[in-house]
């Protein structure tokens, strides 16, 4: 089973056993991290995609940080793109030559664990006294830990108030009622409502823009032990409500062929109303174009509902190579990088949310909405279910292609639902 443990929010049960996704590396791998002959000096590897999305210099200066307060430990950087990232990792986890630590996707866990790619972090922070109280998530599978997310990256509501307030729409919405309502105004003006990607391709709006209306009202899409459990009330509450907005035609046309980067462009250039997309697009969309006036609203929760809400999230995690020489050497960058003031200063400078729960991100002059993002995310949990479930991108496919037939209007939402159990249940 794998399980999302946070510190101090409630424990939320993502999944099963096993599952691939998304990331870089050069095959150099654990096996090139070198002592220093008498010294007793090593060299860790450390693959990530974080170096290219942070400003020049961000994460090597913290780097070199670490290495002034470790002496004998020198980091070996390994950055790329996140698309080789997740190339280079998976070969290097098939051919055990995997850097000593490396950035880790949520999705990637559950594979690499059954490999034996990654280590067992709950026995290696056991072996090495590291003190895990203040982490606020760790990812499990069967009660052990492969991955600890190091910052978090929302999903929010983001709304254009311009269409907005010529549609007659002062706050953003709350409610899915509200949000129906604002959907349906906005569409009146000759502008979509709402952008909704269903690409079979990149199938991952089943998790960001379908499935989050789900977890924002407290529901699940699994059992207490992890198992598929698509049929229940508010899975089937969830597709019956995005088909009805379906059918009241306030969705952007292209939504089986459209992928995440196309509902960005969509909102940005102000062909849409209303997305849920990641906190990290508001620079990208600030500075694309600068006179868009847009706000971000928790995802509206079912009419009624006053619980804590799911917030969507994707992180940039961290793991140990189980072929590492170097394991506490490893354990040591991986604590350093969760330690209270250097997780606030890597959360600001990524514009995200720290991983440990003493930490808070630095808002500055324009980063208001950053602020407002901080306060959802503080009120709520983060919640993400398919991190850690076996072949997590093609349970999110196969969910998509009965899901573009029920919106078709070509089988029921009992059949739909159906369907997608017994496929899912195959898989775990």
């Amino acid at each position: 089973m794998a399980t999302l443990a946070r510190g101090r929010r409630t424990a939320l049960t993502i999944a099963g056993a096993l599952t691939a996704a998304a990331g870089l590396l050069a095959t150099a791998g654990c096996t090139a991290s070198t002592g220093g002959g008498d010294s007793g000096d090593v060299t860790i590897e450390f693959a990530q995609w974080w170096e290219p999305e942070l400003p020049d210099g961000a994460l090597r200066g913290l780097i070199d940080q670490f290495e002034e307060e470790n002496p004998g430990i020198t980091v070996e950087l390994i950055s790329g793109p996140y698309a080789s990232t997740k190339e280079t990792l998976f070969a290097g986890a098939a051919s055990g030559t995997m850097p000593d630590v490396v950035g880790l996707d949520g999705a990637w866990v559950s594979d690499f664990a059954k490999q034996g790619a990654i280590a067992d972090l709950t026995a290696l922070m056991d072996e090495e006294g590291m003190d895990d109280s203040k982490l606020a998530s760790q990812i499990q599978i069967d009660g052990a830990t492969y991955m600890i997310p190091v910052v978090n990256y929302v999903y929010p509501l983001f709304v254009n108030m311009d269409l907005a307030g010529q549609a007659g729409i002062t706050e953003v919405p709350s409610t899915r009622s509200e949000f129906e309502a604002a959907a349906k105004a906005i569409q009146a003006l000759g502008t979509p409502g709402w952008v909704l990607p269903l690409s079979l391709e990149t199938p991952n709006g089943i998790q960001n823009d379908v499935m989050s209306w789900n977890w924002a009202s407290g529901g699940s899409m699994l059992t207490d032990a992890g198992q598929p459990d698509v049929t229940n009330d508010s899975v089937v509450s969830t597709v019956e409500f995005v088909k009805s907005l379906w059918d009241d035609g306030v969705i952007a046309p292209g939504s089986f062929t459209m992928k995440e980067q196309d509902k960005v462009e969509e909102f940005t250039n102000g062909r849409t109303g209303m997305m849920i997309s990641s906190l990290s697009h508001i620079n990208l969309i600030q500075e694309s174009n600068p006179d868009l006036n847009f706000d971000i609203a928790a995802i509206p929760a079912e009419d009624g509902y006053d619980g804590p809400r799911g917030i969507p999230y994707a992180s940039w995690g961290i793991g140990v190579a189980d072929g590492s020489e170097h394991k506490a050497e490893a354990l040591k960058l991986v604590e350093f990088l969760m330690s209270t003031d250097v997780n606030s200063e890597l959360s600001t400078i990524a514009n995200a949310f720290p991983g440990n729960v003493d930490s808070a991100p630095e808002f500055g002059e324009g980063k208001e909405l950053f602020e407002k993002a901080f306060e959802i995310y503080q009120s709520g949990y983060p919640a993400n279910e398919f991190t850690g479930l076996p072949v997590s991108e093609e349970l999110m496919r196969q969910f998509d292609t009965e899901f573009q037939k029920y919106l078709s209007g070509d089988v029921s939402v009992d059949d739909m639902l159906s369907t997608v159990q017994e496929s899912w249940s195959a898989e775990f």
